[in-house]
């Protein structure tokens, strides 16, 4: 059955583009690299980092799960960055839901306890959102935390997402059920 709307972003527009690097507020987000494994165990045995992101993560299990963005981005699935300040790895930025026809992305972050506080979560967001609508022409971003996640909500204010409601018992976290705050950008957000 046919739809009657164009798609917002043609199939094969993000697969054809080189995955770039995002330099931005003194953020730098690049693809990931093999080398940067040991940052990525590092993070899922980070107790606030596992919580949030409900997974832990084997040095095999990282190897695999950096080895499988290339693939999201040319499946047109997904985009994994790393995020550097002052050239150190502190955290990462992805869509982790990307459905182009309908001009959509959902993003998801962490950052390493070292470099929390320094406000690399929003500067990274602001830059992937910037990119997502500027290079890639995409229309929403969404962004999804449970409602006892304090910090990320912060995270989402300070990168202009706007709230727009509570999805009830919307994620399955290991201690159970929890509501979850939605909030968005669109491109034509000011």
């Amino acid at each position: 059955m046919p739809y009657l709307a164009a798609p917002v972003v043609a199939a094969g527009t993000l697969a054809e583009l080189a995955q770039p690097e995002l330099a931005a507020d003194g953020v730098l987000l690049r693809p990931w690299q093999p080398a940067d494994r040991p940052a990525v165990v590092s993070a899922y045995a980070d107790p606030a980092i596992r919580r949030w992101h409900c997974r832990s993560m084997t040095d095999a299990e990282a190897r695999d799960w950096i080895a499988g963005w290339a693939g999201r981005w040319r499946a047109e699935t997904g985009a994994g960055w790393a995020v550097l300040d002052a050239g150190e790895l502190v955290g990462q930025l992805s869509l982790r839901r990307l459905v182009l026809a309908d001009g959509l992305a959902e993003v998801s972050y962490w950052v390493l306890p070292a470099a929390r506080g320094r406000r690399v979560a929003p500067r990274a967001l602001a830059a992937v959102t910037a990119w997502a609508f500027g290079t890639l022409g995409l229309h929403r971003v969404e962004l999804t935390h449970s409602t006892a996640n304090a910090a990320s909500c912060r995270v989402a204010r300070r990168a202009g997402f706007t709230a727009e409601g509570t999805k009830r018992g919307e994620g399955l976290h290991a201690d159970g059920w929890h509501d979850m705050h939605l909030h968005a950008r669109l491109a034509t957000d000011p």
